[in-house]
């Protein structure tokens, strides 16, 4: 079977944990902090608080900004719900803002109309809490438009920058754009700890926030132990971060492998009707997954293809969910087809191709050759 994804997993990885594990020491200590400090230098911000996955690192960054009941937070249509599922866990309302059709990635002109009709009235101008693009399979989104719209209102940004641990936009690093950054660690990802994720920021005051936040709302700060807030249990523990910190040292590598195996996917797929992801100028892609678009013909038998695929030997999958159109949004805001177009066209369209570091090119080439002989 060639797989969709493997972990890069390697001695020194297992030895890591394993040398934690029989230390005893198993709880958000040293080695999460040395993990932080890792990930902080590499991203280039002064503070990352380590948590139990992107998901708690999303939620506890809406609620540092106190997000509550009856804010709106404006959010990319196409990503894993989680990203808008984090909006309804504080009580809050997704505002929902299609994507590019090539990048995947939130519409910059779509956000600024979006924008401009929401901040026109008092009522829902003070009701505007924050704007969450996503870096969409490892491709960031436009930061430099979407920051300057923020900007104009007064309205922080938090990146979900899930898979782009590694990704620029203008030589800028993921999770370095805005107020903070949300990464996941999860298998799929460049790097693993399993589960676990992290949150970036510059900002003293919020990060003390956040690890009070994680950590049942104990004062970082604090000589002897004292609650100052509300805290939920959302820690890494100290075997994951040794994990991750060895990971770390493959970072650069594994990128490497990524972006050069996409690159020859590019070129076995540039003449055929099954489009390759598009790459702006000024976007360095980390291709947590490659994700095609399969002709306009060939969409409706996706699932089939999938299947035909897969008794042959090799693993695809859907990219990712239109959010809007899931049951619960679309039962709780009668969202319907032909609201979010492009986003509704990537999710019908869009095939995950097998990526990871140790994928070889012969594979790739058999991977496209069945692919195009089940979509012709």
């Amino acid at each position: 079977m060639i797989r969709l994804t493997i972990p890069s997993i390697e001695e020194d990885d297992l030895k890591a944990a394993r040398d934690v594990l029989q230390s005893g020491f198993l709880v958000q200590g040293a080695q999460v902090a040395e993990f932080e400090k890792t990930i902080a230098s590499y991203v280039g911000v002064k503070h990352v608080i380590a948590v139990s996955n992107c998901t708690a690192a999303l939620h506890l960054s809406l609620l540092a900004l106190d997000v509550r009941p009856g804010d709106l937070v404006l959010v990319t249509t196409y990503s894993w719900v989680a990203t808008a599922n984090v909006i309804e866990l504080c009580g809050a309302q997704p505002v929902f803002v299609d994507i590019q059709p090539d990048t995947f990635n939130m519409d910059p002109e779509l956000l600024a109309k979006t924008m401009g009709r929401l901040m026109a009235t008092a009522e829902t101008a003070r009701r505007v809490k924050a704007i969450l693009p996503v870096h969409t399979f490892g491709q960031m989104a436009d930061m430099t438009a979407i920051t300057k719209i923020a900007e104009q209102y007064g309205v922080p940004v938090i990146e979900d920058a899930a898979c782009a641990l590694g990704a620029k936009w203008e030589d800028r690093q993921a999770g370095s754009w805005g107020i903070m950054g949300c990464f996941s660690f999860h298998p799929r990802k460049a790097i693993t700890t399993g589960e676990g994720g992290a949150i970036t920021t510059n900002d003293d005051q919020l990060a003390r926030k956040l690890r009070a936040l994680r950590n049942h709302g104990l004062d970082p700060e604090a000589s002897s132990p004292e609650f100052i807030m509300p805290g939920f249990n959302y820690r890494m523990t100290e075997f994951q971060a040794a994990f991750g910190s060895s990971q770390m040292k493959k970072l650069d590598r594994i990128i490497a492998a990524r972006r050069r195996l996409a690159h020859h996917y590019d070129s076995l797929l540039e003449n055929d009707p099954v489009l390759m992801p598009a790459v702006p100028s000024q976007s360095f892609h980390v291709y947590q997954s490659y994700v095609t678009l399969l002709p306009n013909g060939a969409a409706p038998r996706r699932a089939e293809i999938i299947r035909q695929l897969k008794e042959q030997g090799i693993e695809t999958n859907i990219g990712t969910w239109h959010m809007p159109l899931t049951t619960y949004f679309r039962s709780r805001y009668g969202y319907r087809a032909g609201d979010f177009p492009a986003s509704e066209d990537v999710f019908a369209r869009a095939l995950t191709l097998p990526l990871y570091e140790n994928l070889t090119a012969e594979n790739q080439n058999i991977v496209v050759d069945r692919l195009l002989d089940t979509t012709g």
